[in-house]
């Protein structure tokens, strides 16, 4: 599924060079839950972009599906986005005057139209917003909009989901109950990669890596949610 070696990336601030991936190696597997953990700086962002084809890495070796994507141009790099890939972010990243079921028919909006609704609405009912589909996003709670894009990022059916501190700007309940899809959408085979600082929403990923300065320093399994005392 992901496989990647020697993943090194370096960025120039004003006349410095500084090194975001140090020769990362790792692989995920097939329906695999992972949270990639680390401070801010860590790295942990960066690899998530290469990983999703947003960012090419200065060095080193990306199979995607068996596919060596490491040196693909632009135009490439979007196609296996939009085929194999669907994003969530913290900042929920919705048009304020479209309705839900407008904004979860976006990334179709270049597809033959035929369907495309139904389709919206099934992902929108599957996220339990089948209630809102009419409502614009100022309607919505901070955990609803989640679930919008969450639906939005489901509605091409990829194969990957990327998950950048998707809890980052929910209160508690609301961020339990997304994690909770999350698990869902892991039961039902999606593979799963979720970017945190926080261990506890790590724990509901079955698989933890850890990194510092730009390289990997652990890749363990959590200790599971509810077992901390």
């Amino acid at each position: 599924m992901i496989s990647m070696e020697g993943i090194q990336k370096t960025y120039r601030v004003g006349d410095t060079e500084v090194a975001a991936l140090r020769g990362v190696s790792l692989r995920i597997e097939k329906g695999e839950f992972v949270a990639l953990m680390g401070p801010s700086g860590c790295g942990k962002s960066t690899l998530m972009n290469i990983m999703g084809c947003l960012d090419t890495p200065g060095a080193g070796s990306y199979r995607l599906d068996g596919q060596e994507v490491a040196g693909l141009d632009d135009d490439t790099l979007s196609a296996i986005r939009n085929q194999k890939i669907g994003f969530i972010f913290q900042s929920f990243n919705l048009l304020p005057r479209a309705t839900a079921l407008e904004n979860v028919s976006l990334p179709l909006i270049y597809s033959d139209q035929s369907g495309i609704e139904a389709r919206a609405v099934a992902v929108l009912s599957s996220v339990g917003l089948a209630e809102r589909m009419d409502h614009k996003p100022p309607q919505l709670s901070g955990g609803q909009q989640q679930r919008v894009a969450i639906a939005r990022a489901l509605i091409t059916d990829p194969v990957i989901l990327l998950a950048d501190e998707p809890t980052g700007n929910l209160d508690t309940k609301s961020g339990e109950e997304i994690l909770l899809l999350f698990r869902e959408l892991h039961r039902q085979g999606r593979t799963i990669v979720l970017v945190t600082h926080d261990p506890h929403i790590a724990g509901h990923a079955e698989r933890v890596i850890h990194l510092k300065d730009g390289a990997i320093i652990g890749d363990v399994a959590p200790e599971p949610v509810g077992a901390r005392g």
